[in-house]
């Protein structure tokens, strides 16, 4: 009979995975208390890296550029919805594919944005520049039941994201100073992980991220790709193959019923 007792997300495993050494209460807090220290110096490290972000210089962008939203074409400066500050996440996009053809880290990164009173409370407006049309793109937000502000930065990506790679996606930090914009940050790859939550609790856990790259102890399950899997089931698949799966974030709308499909017609 095969052991089911790893079956999740990815695993790919059909043994339990090996564990951590068991050990008395005392010895357990006292390794705690020695990695407590280097949590503590990185925490203090990540808020002197974010000062010095506070110092950089900043950059004019032009104020007039055109984006497409849910009322026509608007500049950029419109898309502040009046507040100071934005930011931006640059959404890739595969033109005419249906949902489960769309980028996995966009929609893994997006699928954690929910509540953004917080942000409005301190003068920040986040909002969504998808890189694909408008028309399309919507349908995928829709899709999704995502809510923030979602414009097509298409006929203007390629000066908003002047000297970078277009195509990737971005998180770009701005500043508004009366009619003028500015800005003032911005990140791809790893640094999007700012939008994520899950990871963060991942790296809490015993086992991780459960990726190949990660430094985990022999035996530890490392088999997990971080955005897609062949199946929605409760159970997940033992052996999920990357090219043929979708999204993780997609199985529960189809199961609410949704169509994938993109088209106008959908």
């Amino acid at each position: 009979m095969t052991d089911k007792s790893a079956s999740g997300p990815g695993t790919g495993a059909t043994r339990a995975p090996s564990l951590p050494a068991a050990v008395d209460r005392a010895t357990f807090q006292a390794g705690l208390d020695r990695l407590r220290i280097r949590e503590k110096a990185h925490t203090r490290e990540g808020d002197a890296i974010a000062a010095a972000r506070r110092r950089l210089p900043m950059v004019e962008v032009d104020a007039s550029l055109t984006l497409l939203g849910p009322h026509g074409p608007l500049t950029m400066l419109e898309t502040f919805e009046g507040r100071r500050q934005l930011i931006a996440y640059y959404f890739m996009w595969n033109p005419g594919r249906p949902a489960a053809e769309q980028c996995e880290g966009c929609t893994w990164v997006t699928s954690h944005i929910g509540e953004l009173s917080y942000l409005h409370s301190r003068d920040i407006t986040y909002t969504v520049f998808c890189q694909g049309p408008y028309d399309e793109s919507i349908r995928y937000r829709d899709f999704m039941g995502w809510d923030m502000p979602w414009y097509s930065a298409e006929d203007s990506r390629h000066t908003l994201l002047a000297g970078r790679q277009i195509g990737l996606f971005h998180l770009v930090c701005y500043l508004r100073d009366g009619d003028r914009v500015f800005e003032t940050y911005w990140t791809t790859r790893r640094g999007a992980e700012a939008l994520d939550y899950s990871y963060a609790l991942m790296d809490l856990t015993v086992y991780g991220r459960q990726e190949p790259w990660e430094d985990s102890p022999a035996g530890w399950p490392q088999q997990c790709t971080y955005t897609r899997t062949s199946s929605g089931s409760p159970d997940w698949p033992a052996a999920p193959a990357w090219p043929g799966g979708r999204p993780i974030a997609q199985w529960p709308r189809l199961q609410a019923g949704r169509s994938d499909d993109l088209t106008a017609e959908s």
